[in-house]
């Protein structure tokens, strides 16, 4: 029996050892390319009714047309997030876009390491010590069984998230369009009126983009602390620059970042970085950022390239719809 075949664009090194390692015990042959899907390389695909592609490059309107005219009916985003792909046009055109899901606990883990180290200055901290100026700061940290955690969005992340807080012995609320966890749900503003920490974790759609923008950024707690490990797009930037200058918060923890396509996972420095808001950020002693690395473990990978073969395996049988 022929094998099913399956085109990876945008393939890592790592993620390439484990498409050659997976798939042919699903019985599956892989074309494996580290350029991102585009117009110019769709023969790469021909043969094949499903491709695998990165959240790290948006794909065209264009591309998805050519695509869906060289056979492509499946794309398998090796992400949670559809935001690079314009998945209404893309069914309009005959494809179904699917998305993976891996361990939750890659992300959740790192949110709780981020808001720790938001709160106890950590950015400061570590800057003096490597400066061997071992001083203590002037600002004291804080002590997250004393706060309010406010948890955006409680899908697997954001109730794993929430999971984890229990620990802590915070007071946690939580915001979702759809309520499913088993959390303290209010209304989005009262949620950013009440809490001392507001961890993003929802995703980005047209309804999400900038939700918190100015006004609610401005309803924060005097000192307050945002975290977030979804999608840059979700802030309002400049309004978050702007609140941060001039002390409203206490600090943001960032490992997205509106602005951050073809500068995250790029070598970038003996070039200058053309977002002004990102340096901004990272001049502040009291941001955080980090280049959208939060899922990158050992155990989600591995949950995402499985989770990919799947997923074409189950459209090619008919059990998989989007």
């Amino acid at each position: 029996m022929p094998r099913t075949g399956i085109t990876v664009y945008g393939c890592e090194p790592d993620e390439a050892v484990l498409f050659r390692e997976l798939a042919p015990g699903f019985g599956m042959t892989a074309t494996l390319t580290d350029a991102a899907v585009s117009e110019a390389n769709i023969e790469l695909a021909y043969g094949n009714r499903c491709i695998s592609v990165s959240h790290k490059a948006r794909i065209a309107n264009s591309t998805l047309l050519a695509l869906s005219k060289a056979g492509i009916a499946y794309i398998s985003t090796r992400s949670i997030g559809y935001n690079h792909v314009d998945v209404k046009y893309a069914e309009r055109v005959g494809i179904t876009v699917g998305n993976v899901a891996y361990s939750p606990d890659s992300v959740a883990d790192y949110t709780l390491m981020l808001m720790l180290m938001a709160l106890r200055n950590a950015k400061s901290t570590i800057r003096r010590a490597d400066a061997h100026d071992y001083r203590l700061s002037e600002a004291r940290g804080k002590e997250l069984r004393d706060l309010t955690v406010g948890v955006i969005g409680t899908g697997r992340i954001g109730a794993a998230v929430l999971e984890r807080l229990r620990g802590f012995g915070c007071r946690t609320l939580a915001y979702d369009s759809y309520p499913g966890a088993a959390a303290d749900y209010v209304p989005l503003d009262e949620l950013v009126q009440r809490s001392d920490v507001v961890t993003l974790h929802t995703p980005l759609t047209p309804e999400t983009y900038h939700l918190m923008n100015r006004p609610r950024i401005a309803r924060m707690k005097q000192g307050a602390f945002i975290i977030n490990t979804g999608r840059g797009s979700l802030i309002d930037t400049e309004a978050l620059v702007w609140a941060l200058e001039r002390g409203g918060l206490g600090g943001a923890a960032l490992d997205v970042v509106e602005g951050e396509e073809g500068v995250f996972y790029a070598d970038c420095r003996d070039k200058p970085i053309e977002s002004k808001l990102l340096v901004r950020l990272q001049e502040l002693p009291n941001v955080i950022v980090t280049p959208h690395t939060a899922y990158y473990t050992e155990h989600a990978l591995r949950d995402t390239i499985e989770n990919s073969i799947v997923n074409c395996l189950k459209f090619e049988s008919g059990e998989q719809h989007g």
